[in-house]
């Protein structure tokens, strides 16, 4: 089982307080073989006026190390072989990559890497990690 990250409880309690009800933690991808996944959270949640179950994984990263752009190539992989992953064994669970607002704010705002989440669907929770609560979501 994969070591969780810095803000795995912050972002988990972060969503049952915006209404997700956590489904998994850390949500098994069972490809089989060396090939099983862990994403950090399975949510769902159900929308009212759709009457509709929406479902969500979250892979939760902290961007705390040396190397920002290191970090975040390796989260975009990550977050590509996760996607990949889902669509063979969850398609209705659409896929988040949750990150510090400041982190958000310094890195993830530049030019380029707009591109990159735009050109890559990259779905983005913004997380304010001093309130403890989401405060943007990014589709």
């Amino acid at each position: 089982m994969p070591a969780k990250d810095l803000f795995h409880d912050l972002v988990k309690k972060a969503l049952e307080t915006d209404g997700w009800t956590i489904t998994a933690d850390p949500l098994h991808l069972r490809l089989g073989g060396v090939l099983d996944m862990y994403i950090d959270l399975g949510a769902q949640k159900v929308i009212a006026a759709e009457k509709d179950e929406k479902k969500i994984a979250v892979e939760i990263k902290s961007f705390v190390g040396s190397s920002t752009i290191s970090e975040f190539h390796l989260a975009l992989g990550q977050f590509f072989n996760y996607r990949y992953a889902l669509e063979e064994v969850e398609p209705e669970r659409s896929l988040y990559l949750a990150v510090p607002l400041s982190v958000y704010e310094e890195f993830f705002n530049q030019r380029f890497i707009q591109a990159v989440i735009s050109k890559s669907q990259l779905n983005l929770i913004i997380f304010n990690a001093e309130t403890e609560k989401i405060v943007q979501w990014k589709p």
